[in-house]
């Protein structure tokens, strides 16, 4: 019941982002009908508006403000998603056991896998769908955020900084910043992890290129929204997850010795 739920959820947020891809192109106004125009991209248009009357009319300003202010409000079930990939994380030695104990392929005994897998589950109370919906929920969230910033028309016809904020970066800074904060707050979210999956690290690298080769090609407010998510993501994690990051470099310096 509860994989029906989360599979819904997750059809209507694609279905959701997919609306707002065909639309990206189109200013959002008062006048935007649909779902994800009247009750998400637009109230964040707006919100990143009255942020920027309130600044002066500053709009790189209101975009770092209001890109913090989502973060922290969606900070909550970025803890939760995270407890639950430690929790899962901290499970994997003794499901790896299970996954040898029961190697054959027939239907009995892979039944008897998954009867063993969630009897261990329920055994550290753990749920392994809990780190899916805190990120089901807050995608539809920070999707929207981006339609707002690219399809606000006040925000290209202003600048920050050396750059203009509907325009290329002319010195790439911003595109090359994006691509190494992505590239760290990756690096930090998969310590002692990505050397055990191969997949993983291969995405470590992947990621921080896609960023930049779009900031590139993106105009600047983009990529100072990606710059300072990606900031707060970093500290965020630093703050969650820094015994276990600081403990990191010594356990990989005594199996080295060993």
């Amino acid at each position: 019941m509860k994989k029906r739920i989360i599979l819904s959820i997750g059809l209507i947020s694609m279905m959701l982002f997919l609306a707002g891809c065909s639309q990206v192109n189109k200013p959002i106004t008062a006048e935007s009908t649909g779902f994800w125009n009247e009750y998400i991209v637009y109230p964040l248009s707006l919100f990143i508006i009255k942020v920027a009357e309130a600044l002066g009319g500053s709009y790189g300003f209101s975009i770092i403000v209001v890109t913090l202010v989502i973060r922290l409000a969606i900070l909550p079930l970025m803890i939760k998603q995270i407890r639950s990939s430690k929790a899962m994380q901290a499970l994997q030695p003794e499901m790896q056991e299970l996954r040898k104990k029961y190697a054959s392929k027939d239907a009995a005994t892979q039944q008897k896998l998954q009867q063993e897998t969630m009897a261990l589950f329920q055994k550290h109370g753990v749920n392994p769908l809990a780190g899916c919906f805190p990120l089901i929920v807050q995608m539809p969230i920070l999707i929207g955020f981006y339609h707002a910033i690219s399809r606000t028309r006040e925000i290209a016809n202003h600048n920050f900084l050396w750059f203009d904020l509907g325009e290329h970066d002319p010195y790439y800074i911003l595109p090359i910043v994006a691509g190494i904060t992505t590239f760290i707050q990756q690096k930090m979210s998969m310590a002692g992890t990505a050397q055990q999956n191969p997949q993983m690290a291969m995405m470590l690298w992947i990621m921080p290129i896609m960023i930049v080769v779009f900031a590139i090609n993106f105009p600047a407010a983009l990529s100072l929204y990606w710059v300072v998510g990606n900031l707060f993501m970093i500290v965020q994690t630093y703050f969650i997850k820094g015994p276990e990051l600081r403990n990191a470099p010594a356990k990989n310096t005594g199996g080295a010795k060993k």
